[in-house]
């Protein structure tokens, strides 16, 4: 397991020590990832026992900050619904808007820890995906969820998405 000692909180901020043992000893698990100096975020893609996901980690944990965004759905930043229809540019729309809001926390899409994918119809998910993999880093990508719905607030709304993140000390 991580030596998880080098977590330090310090008057609310996390700080994350140089760890010289790799995550890769967690669980004894070849697919998570590397954490040293200035690293908040640790993905497992599949801990012992448990199957792999496609394209998403079964655990994903850091140090930091929460940051929770709320739904985001394809309208810009005026109100415009953004691809009527097309769930390539409202995937498109709301990966942008996802982009923003971790901006404003000085994050990105490398300290997603979760997402949360509501569809109307199951079918656009791989197309969801693959606009997601545009964005992520998919060598370690965050845990994921994907849910059908009979409908979102607007009915010509596709998709919404909402996310969970760690954030590094400001």
């Amino acid at each position: 397991m991580l030596d998880r000692r080098h977590l330090l909180a310090r008057g609310g901020a996390v700080a994350v020590g140089a760890i010289a043992a790799t995550a890769a000893t967690a669980n004894g698990n070849p697919a998570a990832a590397e954490i040293g100096e200035g690293k908040h975020v640790v993905h497992i893609e599949h801990p012992d026992g448990v199957a792999p996901g496609n394209g998403y980690s079964q655990v994903v944990w850091g140090a930091g900050r929460f940051v929770a965004i709320a739904g985001q759905v394809a309208v810009d930043e005026t109100g415009n619904l953004i691809g009527v229809d097309d769930p390539a540019a409202q995937a498109r729309q709301v990966f942008e808007n996802l982009r923003r809001c971790l901006d404003a926390v000085d994050a990105g899409f490398a300290d997603v820890l979760s997402f949360t994918i509501f569809v109307t119809d199951i079918a656009i998910v791989p197309t969801v995906r693959a606009v997601r993999d545009t964005m992520i880093d998919t060598a370690r990508p965050p845990a994921s969820t994907v849910v059908q719905v009979a409908a979102l607030a607007n009915p010509q709304l596709l998709l919404e998405i909402q996310a969970q993140a760690i954030a590094g000390p400001r």
